[in-house]
């Protein structure tokens, strides 16, 4: 049945093809000629529609679905001598760069690029990086209700609310930017403080202190949920190196607080409350 049904096929195609279009030829006719078909509508002597027109020709098609391969191969050195890289696969015979990986930054002898340049400057292995915060920036907080001026700011706090980012190194400097804008008394503590900052906010009636914090002992003030999910205790407040006990006030406590701790002069020593 279907050698039957083939040969009356290509033949009415093969006496299609030679028929002229009946509608107006256009410049698309030389790359589409089977689309230009589609509008011819040719009828045999006896007055039967025996073709109405072929599907317009996809340049896409389902058995030209590929996935996206690089053009170009990889080379494989080594796997013989009709791939063009076996044997020596590419580095000749005998001599030091046939034999293996030579030493980096070795010239052949000369004095190497790494000795001919001079020395600049350093890099001094115990800088400390604090992320500034200016006092306008705390004042707008407090006025949008994120920070409480009557409890103790800390670090934490700062972070909290959003007037420090989530990279804090070394700590935080309080900076003097919008100084005028606190007019109440507000405490802080902070890891370092400038002095114009630190005069503003003492005539306000505040206070600020210089607390030290080592890298384990920030995480555990910013972060005291990552100690509880791993299962393990707050480590305890870590003393100043001796070339920093000029630069603080105090150790920085653990958990973060929430009341301040007083200044005591040397006259004015610290009394223990009565019973």
């Amino acid at each position: 049945m279907i050698r039957r049904v083939l040969p009356s096929i290509s033949s009415v195609s093969s006496h299609f093809l030679k028929t002229k279009p009946i509608c107006s030829p256009s410049p698309l006719h030389h790359f589409h000629s089977l689309q230009s078909l589609q509008c011819c509508n040719p009828i045999n002597k006896n007055g039967s529609l025996w073709f109405q027109g072929i599907r317009s020709y996809s340049l896409l098609s389902l058995n030209d679905l590929r996935d996206n391969v690089p053009r170009k191969q990889k080379t494989r050195k080594g796997r013989g001598i009709g791939s063009g890289k076996g044997k020596t696969a590419g580095r000749g015979h005998k001599g030091q760069k046939a034999r293996g990986n030579g030493k980096l930054g070795f010239e052949g002898g000369q004095t190497p690029m790494r000795r001919r340049l001079p020395k600049r400057g350093f890099k001094n292995p115990f800088s400390l990086t604090f992320q500034p915060v200016g006092l306008g920036k705390i004042a707008k907080l407090i006025n949008a209700g994120k920070i409480d001026s009557h409890e103790l700011i800390t670090m934490k706090t700062l972070k909290d609310a959003g007037a420090i980012g989530k990279q804090i190194e070394d700590g935080v400097r309080l900076m003097g930017r919008g100084a005028e804008q606190i007019k109440w008394p507000i405490h802080l503590e902070v890891s370092r403080v400038t002095v114009r900052a630190k005069e503003a906010v003492e005539t306000a009636g505040g206070s600020v202190r210089r607390v030290h914090y080592n890298k384990l002992g920030l995480r555990a003030l910013l972060k005291p949920e990552w100690f509880e999910k791993k299962g393990r205790l707050l480590p305890k407040p870590a003393r100043p190196p001796p070339k920093l006990k000029d630069k603080v006030d105090s150790i920085g406590r653990l958990p973060a607080p929430t009341k301040p701790i007083l200044f005591f002069t040397e006259e004015e020593p610290a009394t223990s409350p009565a019973l």
